[in-house]
């Protein structure tokens, strides 16, 4: 008999051997992923023979990739915090807040550098009728967190410690930004969109009968169509930079512009560009306004 001649008993072996035991075993061999990208695939897989549906591809796919990811990736930065001052008195900052809609702010005092906590919305609710309340007692202790933190383990201590929001700070102990349990969850799930999303495909939200809070990011097409007003789109596609030219300047909080009938408030900017504004239809039986050219 040949040195290379099968094992009598290695034969007997695997013809004994059912084809189930054969490709469970095989099976068994090939889905042992080796890393992540091969857990990526079976799911892939998974997903293209539909045995999980779009939305389970989608939270298993994301809950993946949030491992590698720090609070760096996806933070509100710090441009775009909007805060509180604690030395301005309530009746102040309360036009702010409403106008801003957020359920938290960051509280800081001589610097936005120096947070020096976190005031919760519903704190206010018994003090609004007293506008000369000192908030201080009101601001509840700040978390404060390092860029470089992954966020499956950020997840984790929300959940521990029941928070919901945290200050980010950079290497040099500055304010970099803010993260939200939703800037978390949104890694998972998708976008968790709100009416104060400015991503969100609303951008015109009614306050009164003739008045509205309006995005500047609003699209003069839509802005026109809702006002019924005639405002040129040839060199601006946003509100937002048609008021700016307006304006001459980069427009800041206060800023009016009359239009016609419509009375035109910047209620948010930054230091590039306008974000919210207020809208005021003074004759609501004259819709349309003056061409743009009369001031």
């Amino acid at each position: 008999m040949s040195d290379s001649a099968p094992d009598p008993d290695s034969r007997s072996a695997k013809a004994s051997a059912s084809p189930l035991t054969r490709i469970t075993a095989f099976f068994s061999r090939r889905s042992q992923p080796e890393d992540k990208e091969d857990i990526k695939s079976i799911l892939d897989s998974a997903h293209q023979r539909r045995i999980i549906d779009d939305e389970s591809y989608t939270m298993i796919g994301g809950a993946l990739d949030m491992a590698s990811k720090t609070v760096a990736d996806v933070m509100v930065p710090r441009s775009k915090i909007d805060m509180l001052d604690i030395s301005k008195p309530l009746s102040e900052l309360l036009p702010y807040i409403i106008e801003t809609g957020h359920s938290r702010f960051p509280v800081y005092e001589n610097e936005r550098d120096n947070i020096v906590g976190i005031l919760l919305a519903k704190d206010l609710l018994l003090s609004v009728a007293n506008p000369a309340i000192d908030l201080r007692p009101l601001v509840r202790p700040a978390v404060f967190i390092p860029e470089t933190k992954r966020l499956n383990v950020l997840l984790h201590e929300f959940r521990s410690s029941r928070n919901h929001l945290a200050m980010v700070i950079d290497e040099h102990g500055g304010t970099a930004g803010l993260i939200t349990m939703e800037d978390v969850l949104e890694q998972i799930v998708g976008d968790i969109e709100d009416e104060y999303d400015e991503e969100a495909e609303q951008t015109i939200f009614q306050a009164g009968p003739d008045s509205w809070r309006v995005m500047a990011l609003t699209e003069i097409p839509d802005f026109n169509e809702a006002f019924d007003t005639r405002l040129p789109n040839d060199d601006f596609d946003t509100i937002g930079g048609w008021l700016a030219s307006r304006l001459e300047h980069i427009p800041r909080r206060g800023d009016v512009v009359q239009q016609g009938s419509i009375s035109i408030t910047v209620v948010r900017a930054d230091a590039k560009r306008a974000l919210w504004l207020h809208v005021q239809r003074q004759n609501a039986h004259d819709a349309h306004d003056t061409p743009p050219d009369q001031h």
